[in-house]
């Protein structure tokens, strides 16, 4: 039973170290930030791109228009 016992605690105290140092580890933190700013980056430039779609928009219809007028 001790016999047990004591492979039950030294692997209880492996498993603590293993966890230890995974908490430690930061080695793809910096891949998530850096997708996170690359997401928003995407958001921006979509909302972006709709409000500048619409001006070009109505831009090239003003033209289309005047184009008509003048040459009619």
């Amino acid at each position: 039973m001790k016999d047990l016992t004591l492979r039950i605690y030294v692997r209880m105290h492996a498993l603590k170290g293993a966890m230890r140092a995974a908490m430690q580890d930061e080695n793809g933190q910096d891949m998530v930030e850096y997708a996170i700013v690359m997401g928003l980056i995407a958001l921006g430039a979509t909302a972006a791109m709709k409000t500048l779609a619409t001006t070009i928009g109505s831009g090239f219809t003003s033209i289309g228009t005047k184009v008509t007028s003048y040459t009619t």
